[in-house]
């Protein structure tokens, strides 16, 4: 008889003990949860405001207090959203194609920045030209045999990324000898150094955000920045896919030379 009261009242005695433990325990992990949240929200609001300042190209920042400049800015950046230019295809062209260039615009003392070059020239559409030029870099046959590239009807050395890469190197720190400086060395590359040296002295300017310049050369360090931009901060952009979007070592790609 005993036995039969004593097994309820064990049962009894369990439940309560067990209440009790989850009446203090439960506040502790609530306590947790306050605290965790009211940390990552310090966090969001410690992180600095995104703002145009912040864009540069090769530490050449664009001048602050211009709304022309800035509305242009914000113009480009917008058509090179993710919802605009599906940059997903960018992101897999700068993992295949950034653990050769890097290395070389190093040794070259290039800025890493130009690296984003080929995705602009070549990446976004590529091809040959209506004028000829072709290749990562979309160099013209002349300009690739000046700077040592094969090209004639049996091969085509633009189309090495590797050797186009060394030609571009060598064609891009000849101009920055020239402009010393890097947005009007880009620039330069976009439309020769002959029609930026004419528009330099012709406007007596050589602040390449201030300058007036064709439509396409106007807007070409813009676009380096925009796709430089995208790629470094992509979720803040509109992509939506994989964080770690360049893996930048072992990546190669055994299609490209």
């Amino acid at each position: 008889m005993i036995k039969k009261h004593l097994i309820p009242c064990t049962v009894i005695l369990v439940l309560l003990v067990m209440a009790k433990v989850f009446a203090y325990t439960l506040p502790e992990v609530k306590t947790s949860l306050d605290k965790d949240n009211k940390n990552t929200l310090k966090k969001e609001a410690d992180e600095p405001a995104f703002s145009l300042a912040q864009l540069e190209f090769a530490e050449e920042t664009l001048p602050m207090g211009d709304a022309k400049i800035n509305g242009k800015m914000k113009k480009v950046l917008a058509s090179f959203s993710y919802q605009n230019l599906q940059t997903n295809r960018l992101h897999r062209k700068a993992a295949e194609w950034f653990p050769i260039i890097e290395p070389i615009l190093a040794q070259y003392g290039i800025p890493n920045d130009f690296k984003y070059i080929p995705l602009v020239e070549s990446g976004l559409q590529g091809g040959t030209s209506p004028k000829g030029a072709a290749g990562y870099w979309q160099f013209m046959p002349g300009t690739a045999r000046t700077y040592g590239l094969k090209v004639n009807s049996r091969v085509d050395e633009r189309n090495n990324l590797r050797k186009s890469t060394i030609a571009a190197c060598k064609y891009i720190k000849e101009l920055y000898g020239i402009f010393d400086s890097w947005t009007l060395v880009a620039a330069a590359y976009n439309v020769g150094d002959v029609h930026m040296k004419r528009q330099i002295n012709r406007q007596n300017q050589d602040n390449y955000f201030k300058m007036k310049l064709n439509r396409e050369t106007g807007g070409y360090v813009y676009k380096l920045i925009s796709v430089k931009e995208i790629l470094e901060n992509p979720v803040r952009n509109g992509y939506v896919g994989q964080r770690a979007l360049i893996a930048y070592a072992g990546s190669t790609n055994s299609n490209v030379e």
